[in-house]
């Protein structure tokens, strides 16, 4: 049975205006027996004010009156006719007014780096349509050459334990279905902490790229003679006439 709301000040209500037993206000509001007694007794819910259910259209008079009559009769919460199919709705998350125009960029995110992830787990994290994603997996969407890829949980739209649930529940999909993934697509599916954790590999410059395996052969190395001081000052020897001093042919 339904619970009345501000269930405890409906019981003080209750025990203060009714002749009803304990255990009928217990019954209707959800309290044990023993602390409507307390109640009574002004042990429990002392300053509480009381709430009236009938003025607040919770209950009747006449079933109230039913309900001191019959010390068995049990309250029955009052029917509203207009809160009938008022259940917890399904289908996509709602998104505030502020951040739905960020919606198509962290859609964009999610089918450019998870495109393991179904269109119904995307509308569930981000709140959005299929015909808005299908927009823009086909890149057909209006405005899809001013939107950027951005992270929805940057972004605030989804939670990071909600993004990696989703990814790995895709994850386990596929090996349940026996596909084979690239290595590209494995990395994907590890999640943004993780891939964020992961030391960068080292990249070979452009400039020597495919020269990793290329070796230089030894060089036959050249013995030098050793070097004497004396051989610095050892200038060649003169004879001893200067030019003008040559015998004349």
């Amino acid at each position: 049975m339904a619970k009345p709301i501000m269930a405890k000040a409906t019981a003080v209500w209750l025990v203060d205006n009714t002749t009803l037993t304990f255990k009928q206000v217990a019954d209707f509001c959800d309290l044990h027996e023993l602390e409507v007694q307390g109640i009574a007794d002004g042990d429990v819910a002392a300053g509480v004010k009381g709430f009236d259910p009938i003025t607040n259209n919770q209950l009747t008079r006449e079933e109230i009156e039913a309900a001191e009559k019959d010390p068995k009769h049990k309250l029955k919460l009052k029917y509203y006719a207009a809160a009938e199919g008022e259940q917890k709705r399904r289908g996509p998350r709602y998104t505030p007014l502020s951040k739905r125009q960020d919606r198509p960029a962290s859609i964009l995110w999610l089918v450019k780096f998870h495109p393991e992830l179904a269109d119904s787990q995307i509308s569930k994290l981000v709140g959005t349509t299929k015909p808005t994603i299908q927009a823009l997996r086909e890149r057909t969407h209006w405005n899809i050459s001013n939107i950027q890829p951005i992270d929805p949980v940057a972004l605030g739209l989804c939670k990071q334990s909600e993004l990696d649930a989703a990814v790995k529940k895709a994850n386990d999909k596929l090996a349940k279905e026996g596909n084979v993934m690239s290595d590209d697509e494995r990395r994907k599916l590890v999640s943004t902490e993780q891939s964020l954790g992961a030391p960068e590999e080292p990249k070979m410059p452009a400039a020597i790229e495919g020269l990793e395996t290329f070796t230089l052969a030894d060089e036959p190395k050249v013995k030098e003679a050793p070097i004497d001081a004396d051989s610095f000052f050892n200038l060649p020897e003169d004879s001893g006439k200067d030019e003008d001093e040559k015998e004349p042919k």
